[in-house]
């Protein structure tokens, strides 16, 4: 299905001002698009991203241990073909970063991807490690903040700590949701 482009409309005051006038106020309207558009691909980059994220989280759950062989390889198959499709999907909004910027995002991606491989072994401190993550990006300073984590979100560009505090408020739901399953 094709969509249409958005349509920029000149009103009939928009013919008796200056020529620029009237072409900046189309690049005004043209830019407010852009921006919606940006918005909503990075919706979707956050979609899959929390997709990829419950999978990845859901093949290190403690219950898939407790399966039979066979059950157990039938549910990794069935998530690596989720992940494999998912990553089918390439959605991306660039976002501009500097040498410095780029290498903290990565220290930060990093430790988020310790907190995923830990959480099978330790839900608990799993989850304590998480919400402290979650602190160092929050301005308010509720409760213990990591460190080493606030050291490399602040060396991020703005956009990519709202992201991080994104992915990691969907992987403490996460936590805790599977906590909750998992309770007798």
């Amino acid at each position: 299905m094709e969509h249409p482009l958005p349509h920029i409309m000149e009103s009939a005051d928009d013919f008796g001002g200056k020529p620029k006038d009237r072409l900046v106020s189309i690049l005004d309207q043209i830019e407010m698009h852009v921006e919606k558009l940006r918005k909503d691909a990075s919706r979707l980059e956050e979609e899959k991203d929390s997709l990829l994220t419950t999978l990845d989280t859901l093949r290190n759950n403690e219950v898939l241990i407790s399966l039979e062989d066979s059950d157990k390889d039938d549910v990794l198959r069935y998530a690596e073909r989720l992940s494999m499709r998912c990553l089918t999907v390439d959605v991306l909004v660039k976002v501009q970063r500097d040498h410095i910027q780029q290498e903290a995002l990565h220290q930060v991606n990093g430790l988020i991807d310790k907190l995923i491989v830990n959480l099978r072994d330790d839900p608990s401190a799993t989850r304590l490690r998480c919400a402290s993550f979650m602190n160092a990006c929050s301005s308010q300073g509720i409760g213990h903040s990591d460190k080493m984590f606030e050291t490399a979100i602040l060396g991020c560009t703005m956009d990519d700590q709202k992201r991080v505090k994104k992915r990691l408020q969907g992987l403490l739901d996460y936590i805790d949701k599977v906590q909750t399953i998992e309770l007798p």
